[in-house]
């Protein structure tokens, strides 16, 4: 059995997506999300779910051995970023190569980066007069939106877009596609 733990900021829905759609898979389980922020809407998630959720500050994740301890406590064989605004560690990127993976709002390489998350990527690609937007789902490695790119998805961006439904679309495509990806990457990852 793959045990994931799932990174979330914000309000978890991508979170309880994979974790739905894991929830019975008899090679793949989600041992418990962890949030750097206290009052995120995740934990509320997490509760309904009956998922473990647990709080570490953001110093703890860039700084300390905690996170990672934690990790290897509770044995977990992959990091999963749903929506996690912080860059993680080289510490923690070290103890799993290849073995963290990310969705991105956008089609990498471009407009990902450092402050390039939620509305402000959907801004970027509309200013920029793009035709397409999408997502991508990539490995995480030390810089920010940077790993090797697993899969991506498009979407046509119509007149009139704005940056909030642009964002809608984006979504279904994250939906739709990161946990089936999460589950071919893993599977194919140990055949």
């Amino acid at each position: 059995m793959h045990k994931l733990s799932i990174w979330a900021s914000g309000s978890g829905s991508n979170a309880e997506n994979i974790y739905n759609y894991f929830k019975n898979s008899k090679e793949i389980s989600i041992d418990h999300i962890l949030c750097n922020k206290k009052d995120a809407g995740v934990f509320e998630r997490a509760k309904k779910l009956g998922v473990d959720a647990k709080y570490f500050s953001s110093a703890e994740f860039r700084n300390s051995t905690s996170v990672l301890d934690f990790l290897k406590e509770r044995e977990i064989n992959y990091i999963i970023l749903a929506g996690f605004l912080l860059k993680v560690s080289e510490e923690i990127i070290f103890h799993y190569p290849a073995r963290i993976i990310n969705i991105h709002p956008a089609l990498l390489p471009d407009y990902g980066g450092k402050g390039m998350y939620g509305l402000h990527v959907h801004e970027a690609v509309i200013v920029a007069g793009e035709k397409h937007s999408g997502i991508t789902i990539h490995l995480v490695d030390e810089e920010y939106d940077h790993g090797t790119t697993i899969f991506q998805s498009i979407c046509e961006i119509e007149k009139g877009e704005t940056p909030k439904s642009l964002a809608e679309k984006v979504h279904q495509l994250e939906y739709k596609h990161y946990p089936e990806v999460i589950q071919n990457y893993i599977l194919s990852f140990n055949s």
